[in-house]
């Protein structure tokens, strides 16, 4: 399709960052068919980021599959001060775990490969982190949107239970 006139193209706000990248085989009756999967986030730096994954012959249209399928699940995270995050929280998945605790200023984002670059995609600037059991890259990546999808405000916690802020911290 092409561009009318005077139409601009609009630059996609988010960042991708591929976290995994495999070669697959299907068995069938014969041979093998091969094929790679993409793991990537995608993120807007803003509290949004997505989890995608995609399966074809060759890398380049698995990874733009991956995006494309990032893209359609993004989840928001509530951010403290647009820096960390509101509370400590275990996140799961399978058999990975993710225990994700919000840092002082400063701080900076500790973590792995797969569980850092999460937080940076979604804008998280100080965070302490720690995995616990598998560390394959797709369940660990699960497990850390899990715990960030669960995370909750202050307010959100007192409009829930119909209380004014100040009574959910006592």
């Amino acid at each position: 399709m092409a561009r009318q006139r005077g139409e601009r193209r609009v630059a996609d706000e988010f960042n991708n960052e591929v976290i995994d990248l495999r070669r697959v085989a299907k068995v069938t009756k014969g041979t093998k068919n091969l094929s790679f999967r993409a793991t990537v986030v995608v993120g807007d730096g803003h509290g949004r980021v997505g989890l995608g994954k995609g399966n074809t012959r060759e890398v380049p249209s698995a990874i733009q599959q991956g995006i494309r399928d990032a893209k359609r699940n993004l989840i928001q995270v509530p951010l403290v001060e647009d820096r960390t995050i509101p509370h400590e929280i275990w996140g799961e998945f399978k058999a990975s775990r993710v225990l994700l605790k919000p840092a002082f200023p400063g701080t900076g984002v500790i973590a792995g490969g797969t569980v850092g670059t999460i937080c940076r995609l979604a804008g998280i600037k100080d965070i302490l982190t720690k995995a616990r059991g598998s560390t394959n890259p797709l369940t660990l990546a699960k497990a850390t949107l899990n715990g960030l999808s669960r995370l909750r405000t202050l307010e959100e916690v007192a409009r829930r239970r119909d209380k004014k802020p100040e009574e959910v911290l006592q």
